[in-house]
């Protein structure tokens, strides 16, 4: 018998983030296997396409059977820390108040996506209300990360949010978390019972990846015919690290068809680009965001995908691009943290390389490696996609994750 399931999250498509996408890959699947499902998500506003930008929401709609509540909030993305703290402070009783007013079922399962922490809030009021499962969907440790950045210096905040994740924690019923350094961290750091912990990998449905086509449609587009491409896809911003990445274009200056691609926008953007002006260089390319649609075709014109997470953060992070790249069959060029799994899930499946993002002068020697076999790249993608299909696939994840609700 299917369940009222709830599920509740900052962002979910229009928006293009890899958090939205997870969320509507989990939205579907659960209706598809029969569960009533609504979704509590903010108004759209960001990483938008072309076609929808302007384009004006409802506040309630269903879509493929779905039910979605749409929430206008405080701008909470693109702006400063402290405007984004006080919207997200906001954020869980702006929503909670919409889903009183909309939702009269009964609601047997809440999920809610972290970040941002403050909705896990909302979710334990439904709790409470609604008599629901609680389901933490944790994928960072807030505020541990904006620590390590240095974005969260003031001691009375650090520990109204500890506090504040302490709670989330505990009230939660169960914590599904993204890897095993993920739930490691929350038994030896948090001291959380190991019974209310499941892992659950990022998940993907690869069908358009499978049947999009390398076309040379965003070569063409782009100006980067005959080009080796690195690309990054996704948010620009501080946890990403990507200075690093500049660093390593300027010392492959020297070599003409090296070529790093981004395509997205975040909070770093700006700075990014007055790197690449600073350094005078011509081998880096800004691209904004495309849609969830023409993504694969996107990556499939590219020769390598890049993940890069900087050394600043102590936290576990395993990046929802790695799931991406491997069901586009792209081989990967890794920069991460010591706690990321992702270099477990690059060296296990031998789908690229990776590295402790610490050292510009290997960097640029990994880079240049890829770039020199350029006859291992098809080897290295297949291991990747074989890898995608056996552990990461949304068949594979999110059946595990229905039978927890």
């Amino acid at each position: 018998m299917g369940k009222n399931v709830l599920i509740i999250t900052d962002s979910y498509p229009p928006e293009i983030r890899s958090a939205a996408q997870l969320m509507e890959d989990l939205a579907q699947f659960l209706q598809q296997k029969g569960h009533r499902v609504w979704v509590a998500t903010s108004y759209p506003r960001y990483n938008l396409d072309k076609e929808t930008i302007n384009k004006i929401w409802p506040e309630i709609s269903e879509e493929q059977g779905i039910k979605i509540l749409r929430i206008k909030t405080l701008p909470h993305h693109k702006v400063n820390f402290i405007v984004r703290g006080i919207a997200q402070l906001f954020m869980p009783y702006i929503f909670l108040y919409k889903i009183k007013n909309h939702i009269k079922d009964k609601i047997d399962t809440v999920i809610v996506h972290s970040p941002p922490l403050p909705l896990s809030i909302t979710a334990y009021q439904v709790k409470k209300i609604y008599g629901a499962k609680y389901i933490l969907n944790l994928h960072d440790f807030f505020p541990q990360n904006a620590i390590d950045l240095g974005i969260l210096k003031n001691k009375l905040l650090i520990k109204f949010f500890e506090r504040m994740a302490k709670n989330a924690y505990q009230r939660a019923d169960l914590i599904v978390v993204p890897s095993h350094e993920h739930k490691k961290y929350l038994l030896e750091r948090k001291e959380v019972n190991d019974s209310k912990i499941e892992v659950v990998y990022h998940w993907l449905n690869a069908k358009i990846f499978i049947q999009a086509k390398k076309t040379g449609k965003f070569r063409k587009l782009y100006g980067l015919e005959n080009k080796f491409i690195f690309v990054f896809g996704g948010v620009l911003g501080p946890s990403q690290g990507l200075e690093y990445l500049i660093k390593i274009a300027e010392k492959v200056r020297d070599f003409k068809d090296i070529v790093f691609l981004f395509v997205g926008d975040g909070t770093e953007k700006s700075k990014l680009e007055k790197m690449v002006n600073d350094y005078n260089l011509e081998n880096v390319i800004f691209k904004p965001f495309v849609s969830y649609e023409e993504y694969p075709e996107l990556l499939k014109d590219c020769d390598v995908g890049v993940i890069s997470l900087t050394t600043k953060n102590t936290t576990p992070a395993v990046p929802a691009k790695i799931s991406t790249y491997l069901a586009a069959g792209l081989p990967i060029i890794a920069f991460l943290n010591k706690k990321s799994e992702a270099l477990l899930i690059i060296n296990q499946s031998q789908c690229g390389y990776g590295i402790i993002s610490e050292d510009e002068e290997k960097g640029k020697e990994l880079v240049l490696k890829m770039y020199h076999e350029k006859d291992k790249l098809k080897e290295l993608g297949d291991n990747g996609f074989k890898y995608f299909v056996n552990n990461l696939s949304s068949d594979v994840c999110l059946n595990k994750f229905e039978q927890l609700i």
